[in-house]
């Protein structure tokens, strides 16, 4: 199975159909495994039927990951289904990546041969006393003779108890910096009892099926050999990994909105309000065009950053916190809403509607899991004076691949990403000739509005001072970093609209003015509402995708 396609079909006919009552791997079964506080047994052994962390393995290395977005789009039919089962194996990617970008070609092997076998790799980076702040872990791995003695704690390590080995974060300096921390991958048959305590799993009102666990360490004696690439570059190396992960978690998790809505456009299609389909209401039919606009512009964004860690990876650490904070601002606010058209269903724990108060949960994770929002915008704010500032070298221009759908991409290089982009990047920087585009007519008021907003933040950014940019930076700077993000989602969508296929959805203009009008609205008070007539358009392809079971985002591909 090598085309995206075919592999994505085939794991939505493994899973089945997920409002199928009787089927161990639908939202009765997810909801029910909830209850219990674990994942459903079902739905774990088909992933392991298919093979899913193949997906997370290089060909190279036997596996099947050659491209991100690929990637990315195969984990949303997971996700869609069981947000916990989704992000329990994604895990295994969050570790992974750190070897395929630092390891040796011993360590690369063994962790695909994990992968492959279907066995686990947990992630042991974050410390509770420390949270988004990896460089003040005081884990620590010292020199012992030939080896190194470990010592501290771990407390919050997704899946712990059933991992095969750990990629694991220890301060290997006496000083603190860049240069204190290294990382190790330790097979887990090295957690010798008499020095590892494991500590109570965590409970959690999100995820829950995620299975947080945590160890207490003292003096624990490992191999040298153990190291993940040289001494001292464990946090450089995770700066390059989080570009993928950052990114590629919250873009999976788009699959949450498209659940929660498919169960409120389910609801509201079906419930009879004033003689007529509750889903024809005004206030819901705003609600869920709305919510669907959102979704597009949360799948723009994070497939044209995907496909730029192929086509533009110095722009990784600028693209990695924007879609963090962007999209998961966004997915929280457009479940809560469809919660108030859920009206009291939502809170249900049985019934066909009861994987919706799931999702309610389940989706606040996404804004402070891996990293929190706040710390996406602290990563932007030291960059934005070469992303913004006048006087420097204009960027290329943004490669046609980074919308088309089916564009061909490099490799990705990993060890080669960068830790800060080197100066203005190409897709922001498209907003500045997009005027001189064939533009749709209807569209060109809105597109003015952005390209203006991104002028007027380069003039605003071109001004700061290096002081003005620290984690203890002001609101209104920090405000800029956050309106950089909406400028990159927005020629995301003028791109994703300007290269599709002439006759498809996202050729037309409505659903591009619905996202531009949306993103407009993050900077107000009060955001704009949609025009009827670009409504209308919405909620036909809605209720045509429905009809047909296909996916409500990007893709439009068909599900289970």
């Amino acid at each position: 199975m090598t085309d995206i396609a075919t592999r994505a079909d085939h794991l939505e006919k493994l899973l089945g159909a997920p409002w199928d009552a009787d089927n161990p791997a639908g939202f009765a079964a997810v909801v029910a495994a909830d209850e219990r506080e674990e994942t459903a047994p079902a739905a774990e052994a088909v992933l392991d039927e298919f093979g899913l962390l193949a997906e997370f393995v290089p060909r190279a290395l036997g596996g099947r990951l050659d491209r991100i977005d690929h990637m990315i789009e195969l984990m949303r039919s997971v996700y869609r289904r069981d947000p916990a089962l989704g992000l329990a194996r994604a895990g295994q990617l969050l570790a992974s990546v750190n070897v395929w970008t630092a390891g040796s070609p011993e360590q690369r092997r063994a962790a695909a041969e994990l992968l492959l076998d279907n066995r686990r790799i947990a992630c042991a980076f974050h410390e509770l006393a420390h949270g988004n702040d990896i460089a003040g872990n005081e884990f620590a791995a010292r020199r012992v003779g030939s080896g190194l003695s470990l010592h501290g704690r771990k407390e919050s390590i997704a899946n712990l108890d059933g991992a095969d080995a750990l990629v694991l974060l220890a301060r290997t300096g006496p000083a603190d910096g860049p240069r204190a921390h290294s990382q190790l991958f330790l097979p887990a048959d090295l957690l010798a009892p008499g020095h590892v305590r494991r500590l109570p799993r965590f409970r959690s009102v999100g995820m829950r099926g995620v299975r947080l666990g945590g160890m207490e360490v003292a003096g624990l004696p490992v191999p040298d050999g153990v190291l993940l690439g040289p001494p001292g570059t464990g946090v450089e190396t995770a700066s390059r990994a989080f570009q993928v992960t950052r990114l590629a978690l919250p873009a999976m998790s788009t699959a949450l909105l498209d659940t929660a809505l498919r169960v409120t456009l389910h609801h509201t299609r079906r419930r009879q309000l004033y003689g007529r389909e509750a889903a024809a209401i005004p206030m819901v039919r705003t609600t869920l065009a709305e919510a669907f606009t959102d979704l597009l512009i949360c799948e723009a964004l994070s497939r044209t950053a995907a496909r730029a860690l192929h086509l533009c990876p110095e722009s990784g650490s600028v693209h990695a916190p924007a879609v963090k904070y962007l999209v998961a601002g966004v997915l929280t606010d457009a479940v809560q809403r469809l919660s108030t058209v859920m009206g009291s269903e939502f809170y249900r724990r049985d019934g066909e509607h009861a994987v919706f108060q799931k999702i309610v949960r389940d989706v606040r994770p996404v804004g402070f899991g891996h990293i929190a929002r706040a710390a996406c915008l602290s990563a932007l704010l030291p960059q934005l004076p070469g992303l913004l500032g006048r006087g420097r070298r204009a960027p290329a221009p943004a490669p046609a691949a980074l919308f088309t759908a089916e564009a061909e991409l490099p490799e990705a290089d990993l060890p080669g990403l960068r830790l800060v982009a080197g100066g203005r990047d190409p897709l922001a920087a498209s907003l500045g000739t997009v005027l001189d585009e064939d533009l749709p007519t209807a569209a060109r008021p809105l597109v003015e509005e952005h390209v203006r907003g991104f002028a007027a933040l380069c003039e605003a950014g071109a001004a700061l001072r290096p002081r003005e940019l620290s984690i203890t930076a002001e609101v209104p700077v920090r405000e800029l970093a956050a309106r950089y993000t909406v400028s990159l989602a927005a020629a995301a969508c003028l791109g994703v609209q300007r290269t599709a296929p002439a006759g498809e959805f996202l050729s037309r203009p409505e659903w591009l003015q619905a996202a531009l009008t949306r993103l407009a609205g993050m900077e107000r008070v009060i955001p704009a509402g949609l025009p009827p007539a670009v409504e209308d358009a919405l909620i036909e392809e809605l209720l045509d995708r429905d009809d047909r079971s296909l996916s409500f985002g990007l893709a439009g591909r068909p599900y289970a």
